[in-house]
């Protein structure tokens, strides 16, 4: 019987950043001190972008007109509306794509179109547009195909349905390949020759500008595309997308209107799975809304994602949010499942592998990418787990700062039938018989990238903090100067502090199979440590943690509690 792998993450470097130069902290002195500290750790170094950063403002336009192909889009989005053009959305069956489906589809129906929605199956159809799918639609006599989240390297595709008869607007926030299809406008600032001043809109967000370009051009009464911004939000989050810029300011916009006026099936799907909405935050969406949305497509159809969100009827959304957190339970079984194999597969033929690629018939496509972000996020390399069909292998890939994973699967886009995505994830579809050569290939740029580099993540820790001189008189200051830091994640990330040789008072796992550590630090606060129960049976007494502060409400009282990222034995 194989040895289950070992799943202790690789060990973190911590880099404690700089004090605050002397000059800058004067220039900062409207904010509170911690403050000072953290806006500086994150680059703000005048009083001017700093209060802007705090407002939620961005200082570049955002007249999404600047965006290359936008005004051929909307002229030809609104000859489609005029002249009753039947019109489908084609979107992609994760949460960034589900969402943008969602927003386009009731932006169009609320110019009076009634929209042909189609999302592929991640089974049956992959990723993208496909030619089954475009020859259906023709068919069906669409005149207009507006993608979300997807088209931006599917040349050939777009050539056939203009073939058909049938116009293109594509709307898609991933790499270009050399080559742009020739629709009547691709909406990507990420193309060459594009003048809009951020590059990093999800697919959601894109969907919003064009939505957004459309009713500047074409007021209509009643209708406001900040509606919206809480599918903005969600699928942003959820596809990890960084958030600065306008992202940062469309989902701090968005969460508010979660907040204060969730829609129906939002609503239902928090009720089903303990959320409070009221306190909705990045986090939330990160690991409690986005998964299930995400799980709809990745174990069945992702049109059940997108019919709860646009649900209008209240039984209707409670059902569907029901099968999605079953569905989210199946998924979470099944990730853990193709982790633990693929792990096993990889250590045992080389335990110093640069590349994790494991593939195997069992492995479902709808979560081999859960299982390499995993796998990635323990063992701090690239990964690639796949799922081997009888033709083809169907790869998702989760990569580290150090190694563009698109970029290397560009060098070797000649024994790929198609692939794409962004620098820290990917996917790909192979032929069996190439598989071998692919992984080669895969192998030796990784060996060229990172063969000099030190594979180990570095936690970046914004201040030290000696707990026992933490005047509990402070805290509601620290937590509202944390506020004013929010939405964190990718790009602006949550606050974390250090505090070193500190007593433990208790702890004890907690979770499923005892995957988590809770504690009792002296004097007296209280601390969680995700995914980290393997040190309860070796922990020391006196321990260096990084953390989060966090506000732990229960039964209506607010404590503080210590969300812990990384504990190092004390010296």
């Amino acid at each position: 019987m194989t040895a289950a792998p070992d799943l202790t993450p690789v060990p973190k470097r911590w880099h404690v950043q700089p004090r605050i130069p002397q000059d800058v902290d004067l220039a900062l002195n409207g904010f509170s001190a911690f403050m000072r500290q953290l806006l500086y750790n994150r680059g703000f170094m005048d009083p001017d972008t700093a209060a802007s950063f705090v407002a939620g403002e961005v200082n570049f336009p955002t007249d999404p007109f600047l965006l290359k192909d936008m005004a051929a889009g909307v002229a030809r989005l609104h000859t489609g509306v005029v002249n009753g053009e039947r019109i489908a959305v084609y979107g992609d069956y994760d949460a960034d794509g589900v969402t943008a489906t969602a927003l386009m589809a009731e932006f169009l129906t609320s110019l009076g179109v009634d929209p042909r929605v189609y999302i592929p199956n991640r089974y049956d159809e992959g990723y993208g547009l496909n030619e089954e799918a475009i020859r259906s639609l023709a068919t069906e006599g669409i005149d207009l195909v507006i993608t979300v989240d997807c088209g931006v390297r599917a040349t050939g595709e777009v050539a056939l349905a203009a073939a058909l008869g049938m116009d293109m607007i594509i709307t898609d926030h991933h790499q270009p390949g050399k080559q742009l299809p020739e629709a009547q406008a691709v909406i990507n600032p990420k193309q060459p020759e594009d003048l809009y001043p951020d590059k990093n809109l999800a697919g959601v967000g894109l969907a919003y500008k064009l939505a957004q370009a459309y009713l500047s051009a074409h007021p209509q009464p009643d209708v406001d595309p900040e509606a919206w911004l809480d599918l903005v939000a969600i699928g942003t989050v959820a596809d990890l997308a960084l958030l600065v810029g306008e992202n940062r300011v469309l989902v701090k916009d968005g969460l508010a209107r979660i907040r204060q006026h969730p829609r129906l099936g939002l609503s239902a799907l928090a009720r089903t799975a303990g959320i409070n909405l009221g306190a909705c935050d990045a986090s939330t969406i990160g690991f409690g809304l986005g998964p299930r949305l995400n799980a709809a497509g990745r174990m069945n159809t992702a049109m059940s994602a997108f019919t709860l969100l646009t649900a209008q009827d209240f039984r209707q959304a409670g059902e569907l949010a029901q099968i999605l957190e079953s569905q989210n339970s199946q998924r979470q079984e099944e990730t853990h499942m193709i982790r633990e194999m693929a792990a096993v597969r990889v250590l045992e033929q080389d335990p110093d592998a640069l590349l994790f690629f494991a593939a195997d018939p069992a492995f479902s496509e709808g979560v081999v990418g859960l299982a390499a972000s995993r796998l990635s996020e323990i063992y701090y390399r690239p990964a690639i787990v796949a799922h081997q069909g009888d033709e083809f292998t169907v790869a998702s890939c989760r990569s580290i700062p150090e190694f563009h994973i698109t970029q290397a699967l560009d060098e070797c886009a000649d024994l790929l039938v198609r692939h794409g995505g962004h620098a820290a994830a990917a996917g790909f579809t192979v032929r069996n018989q190439d598989v071998e050569t692919l992984i080669e290939q895969l192998y030796g740029i990784a060996a060229r990238e990172l063969s000099a580099v030190t594979l180990s993540p570095v936690i970046n820790i914004d201040r030290e903090i000696k707990l026992e001189k933490l005047d509990p008189r402070y805290l509601p200051m620290i937590f509202n100067d944390l506020h004013l830091l929010e939405p964190t994640g990718r790009g602006n990330p949550e606050p974390l502090f250090a505090s070193y040789d500190v007593a433990v008072m208790s702890a004890k796992t907690v979770g499923k199979e005892g995957k988590h550590l809770k504690l009792k630090l002296k004097p007296g606060y209280d601390a969680i440590a995700f995914q980290q129960g393997h040190w309860a049976e070796d922990l020391p007494e006196r321990i260096d943690i990084a953390y989060r502060i966090e506000e732990n409400v229960y039964m209506g009282r607010v404590n503080v509690q210590l969300n812990i990222k990384d504990i190092k034995a004390s010296e």
